[in-house]
């Protein structure tokens, strides 16, 4: 009972030494994924944010009619398929962050939520959305701050490739689409619905 008695305290001592040892990385981790953004910063990078989303919703768009008019539809997805990607890229470099789109119902694959926390904020963004509801959102992560903006079907327009396949959506531009994303999320919409969220990346100091 002794020689046991001494063990159990042995290892008592032992794992109160490791939780000491371990506390400043659990307070570090901890504090770093709680940290306040101080309202200076949150209101320059909603500003910084909401410039670069416009100015990346413009260039998109402009591209994507220009497409439209040139070809209909069908050549409007190709140019979407081919191109949006390398556009965005270039984008993110002018303005030293990341910048990408992201939906619970993605055409692109690499739209995708891409976490737990992506998945509730939809869902929040959806329910304040229905209620007439909607503002940017800065987020801390890690040492990155991440600004979310809602996008809509704001325009006739986004409906012949996101509304409804037969009615705004015509046959072959819904063939067209179901050949380059075979996992198409991304129609059924009516104008002026949720429909995606900016993303923009940001290294904060």
């Amino acid at each position: 009972m002794a020689l046991e008695t001494l063990k159990n305290k042995y290892m008592k001592n032992v794992l109160s030494y490791l939780f000491i040892c371990m506390l400043p990385v659990f307070i570090s981790c901890n504090s770093n994924q709680n940290k306040k953004i101080e309202p200076e910063i949150y209101s320059e990078y909603i500003e910084t944010g909401n410039e670069i989303s416009n100015r990346a919703q413009g260039v998109l768009l402009s591209n994507v009619s220009s497409a439209m008019q040139k070809s209909g539809p069908e050549y409007a997805i190709e140019f979407c398929n081919l191109e949006a990607s390398s556009l965005i890229d270039s984008l993110s470099e002018a303005n030293n962050c990341i910048i990408s789109r992201v939906s619970a119902k993605n055409r692109n694959p690499g739209n995708a939520l891409k976490n737990n926390r992506e998945k509730q904020l939809w869902n929040s963004y959806a329910a304040k959305l229905e209620k007439g509801n909607s503002s940017d959102t800065l987020i801390q992560e890690g040492k990155t701050l991440v600004y979310y903006k809602p996008i809509k079907t704001a325009m006739p327009a986004c409906l012949k490739c996101h509304g409804t396949p037969g009615e705004d959506i015509q046959p072959a531009t819904h063939e067209t689409i179901r050949e380059l994303y075979p996992n198409d999320k991304a129609t059924g919409y009516n104008l002026n619905e949720f429909r995606g969220l900016w993303k923009i990346e940001f290294e904060s100091n």
